[in-house]
């Protein structure tokens, strides 16, 4: 009866299920294992060894920072220039400002404008141009194929430009426009305004004016000059990624630099700024519903490898850095609803001294109220050092978020390309996170009592960007009140 019914399993396939079935007791039991608590686990430790470009010098001593991806078939070029407004004189600040920004769009001594789009779309190339205070950059993307014809347009935009009129006047009438609505935006008038008074004549704190972009002003010769101070191979840093090696990529970039004439010159870096503004309260009066605020003044930490830099990353983030769970943003935001957001400053610049202090916007009738509010808050940090837990919070969301500094080639490269700019050591970042890993509550509190005053108030300049006559009382309070000029923002 039994080899019958296992006949008929069989030819209906159900044999698998039933010697299955009847293994099944055994299976269990030999599975069984003793169990274990998660303090009894233990895991062999992680290695991370983060990738890191390689350093090559080519051509007229140009550093090239070069790390190989074959994920994908394309190439990304970036340039570094050391050199931007900063460098050049407040007569010369128009054309320092569109000298980067006209290389995309005014063609080439050999190419007209309409003829490099051309190419750029056909070939899919894609380029971009910037600058910042003391640097111009520019990159490339192409696929691999195309990187010879990408590297020789690219390279022949940055070498020999024609600042072709018409772009020029195009970028001219833009950037009018922009500095027409300037006044318009009570956050951007601030900032300008707020950077003016703390640096006074300093190209740190100068903005762009209308009287800066006079035709006279914008001539191919002026904008050729400036050229030829900034993009030349003394200023140049280039970094490689993507889908190539290094013995492809050499000759293709040596060919690039190959006849590109030296630097017209060198830039000097200007003077470190003396902050030459009074503390007190400035006002610039706008017929706008909410006041935009500002409090701040000079601080002495700058960027290096030392206990005071890490400690003030440490001490913005608890301060207002660190979005809503931050001591300004919880408290002005969260317990009193006084604004939207609130958020501290602390630059640290390598050279000079920076600026410490905080940024919010509220109803004009809560003016006083928000500012009285903001210097509490400072002088609370100032007074005693923070709570254990907010610095492990902050110390661990830095160092969980550590491995996004890799996410990609790109990255990496740029990251290492501004290392070089600022004269850090190529393994800053490794450096950074141990620095940030020492930080105590000791240490917060030592470098924010040396930079902030107990009551938030003394030898702070507080700027006011709002209507005067709907501020709630007590202004004149909290330090002497200035009026500004409803200008364009300049001091």
């Amino acid at each position: 009866m039994i080899l019958r019914r296992l006949g008929r399993a069989m030819k209906s396939g159900g044999l698998v299920t039933v010697l299955v079935g009847a293994a099944l007791p055994a299976v269990v039991k030999a599975q069984r294992a003793v169990p274990r608590t998660h303090d009894q686990l233990t895991f062999e430790p992680i290695q991370f060894e983060p990738s890191r470009a390689q350093r090559y010098v080519i051509g007229p001593d140009v550093t090239v920072f070069f790390l190989e991806d074959h994920t994908l078939p394309l190439v990304s070029i970036s340039a570094r220039f050391r050199g931007g407004p900063v460098h050049f004189s407040r007569s010369e600040q128009g054309p320092a400002t569109a000298v980067p920004m006209l290389l995309r769009s005014g063609g080439t001594l050999t190419l007209p404008p309409d003829s490099v789009d051309e190419l750029l779309e056909f070939y899919a190339i894609e380029t971009s141009f910037g600058r910042g205070g003391r640097t111009a950059f520019t990159s490339m993307n192409t696929l691999t194929r195309y990187l010879d014809i990408g590297l020789e347009i690219w390279g022949d935009l940055m070498k020999n430009p024609a600042f072709d009129p018409a772009q020029v006047d195009v970028w001219r009438a833009q950037e009018l426009d922009n500095i027409a609505r300037r006044s318009d935006d009570p956050n951007r008038l601030a900032i300008l305004k707020f950077n003016g008074l703390l640096f006074g004549d300093h190209p740190v704190g100068w903005g762009l004016r209308a009287e800066d972009l006079e035709p006279e002003d914008l001539t191919p010769d002026i904008l050729h000059r400036v050229h030829r101070k900034i993009f030349c191979p003394e200023n140049l840093t280039l970094g490689v990624t993507g889908d190539v090696t290094w013995a492809e990529v050499r000759p293709q970039l040596e060919r690039m630099l190959d006849g590109w004439l030296s630097c017209d010159g060198l830039l000097e870096d200007p003077a470190p700024p003396t902050f030459p503004v009074e503390s007190g309260v400035y006002v610039l009066a706008k017929k706008v519903e909410q006041s935009t605020i500002i409090i701040g003044k000079p601080s002495d930490v700058r960027l290096a490898d030392d206990n005071r830099y890490f400690s003030s990353r440490i001490g913005n983030s608890i301060l207002g850095g660190s979005g809503l769970m931050s001591r300004l943003a919880s408290r002005i935001r969260t317990r009193e609803g006084l604004a939207y957001s609130a958020a501290s400053i602390w630059t640290t610049p390598v050279r000079s001294d920076g600026i410490i202090g905080a940024v919010t916007q509220t109803k004009s009738e809560t003016t006083v109220a928000a500012i009285r509010l903001m210097a509490e808050i400072l002088g609370e940090m100032a007074s005693a050092p923070p709570e254990e837990n907010e610095v492990r919070d902050v110390v661990a969301q830095i160092t969980n978020g550590f491995v996004f500094n890799f996410q990609s080639p790109a990255v990496i490269v740029s990251r290492q390309m501004l290392y070089l700019s600022q004269n850090l050591p190529f393994d800053w970042l490794s450096r950074y996170l141990e620095g940030i890993q020492r930080v105590t509550p000791a240490s917060v509190h030592e470098v924010l009592r040396d930079n902030l005053p107990s009551n938030g108030l003394a030898g702070m300049v507080i700027l006011v960007v709002g209507d005067p006559e709907a501020f709630d009382d007590g202004l004149d309070r909290l330090g002497p009140i200035r009026i500004l000029p409803a200008d364009d923002g300049e001091p």
